[in-house]
């Protein structure tokens, strides 16, 4: 069994364009090394070199091994745990924009469909070792030519879905397109004082259908699904040298008792008492 290894390479320039790479990196990981459960503020994409290991979003569990590639998107809950007896090697690529969730789309992919299996594609394999080496060397530059990398392997991944799976017809796949669109919205939006009625008017449904369809697909509301963006969102930033105050405004909230009030009956314990609870552990490195 190959021994641990982990390298990451950080775009020291990012733009804020459609189409944004933050950092990429690869690693071989220890048997049974687990990440999350957690939520990110940015999209990454990790791709299966060899081993075993599972992928949990949404509810779902996925079993991944060699040619796998898994998705995961801001604001989504997930966890993920490499193999006992053949741990996952595997490389990774964080990124934003203003056109990612938009990009992915169109290739068939969304939380609801964050696998594609590749099997041992000697493109995709090179294009993130390119990137991690462009933004490991290139000083000038880099981010331009990381953005163009970018491009590229979302190509190579759309090659992989059918013409059913980027455009799904029929009733059911419709309004699960529509729940997705609505979660996107949230995940996007809940650092604002948003509404159901905002959201519902903005993507162009009515109100009473779209939270019926909201809560068949996941199984809460609306609003209680914005109030789990929101909690796991400040549970992550309390790890952060921000107050009480400051967090609660990221998360939403223009009343920070209220937020504080809402915190702890989400998580059992105050914002205080949960950042207490902190002292001594290892802060988690979202990277990996």
């Amino acid at each position: 069994m190959a021994s641990k290894s982990h390298s990451v390479a950080i775009n020291r320039d990012p733009d804020q364009g459609e189409l944004v790479v933050l950092f990429s990196g690869h690693a071989q990981t220890e048997p049974l090394h687990k990440v999350g459960p957690q939520v990110l503020d940015y999209h990454l994409v990790h791709y299966v070199l060899s081993g075993q290991g599972r992928f949990q979003c949404m509810g779902r569990e996925y079993r991944l091994g060699r040619g796998s590639s898994f998705f995961i998107f801001p604001g989504e809950l997930v966890s993920y745990e490499s193999g006992e007896s053949e741990p996952w090697s595997y490389r990774w690529i964080g990124f934003r924009g203003s056109r990612a969730d938009e990009l992915l789309s169109r290739i068939g992919i969304s939380p609801h469909s964050p696998v594609i299996d590749n099997g041992a594609n000697r493109h995709l394999s090179f294009l993130f070792r390119m990137m991690e080496s462009v933004l490991r060397h290139e000083k000038k530059g880099g981010d331009l030519s990381a953005g163009g990398i970018m491009r590229l392997l979302l190509g190579e991944y759309g090659k992989e879905r059918s013409a059913s799976s980027i455009r799904p017809a029929g009733p059911e796949s419709e309004a699960r397109m529509q729940v997705e669109q609505a979660i996107r919205w949230l995940t996007l939006q809940y650092s604002q004082p948003v509404s159901i009625e905002q959201m519902a008017q903005t993507l162009g449904y009515h109100r009473t259908h779209l939270s019926k369809l909201f809560k068949r697909h996941t199984g809460m509301s609306p609003m209680n699904f914005l109030l789990k963006i929101r909690m796991e969102r400040a549970k992550l930033l309390l790890h952060e040298p921000l107050s009480i105050e400051q967090i609660a405004s990221s998360v939403g909230f223009a009343d920070a008792l209220y937020f504080s009030k809402q915190f702890k009956k989400w998580h059992g314990s105050s914002p205080t008492e949960y950042r207490n609870s902190l002292i001594g552990k290892e802060r988690f490195d979202c990277y990996q």
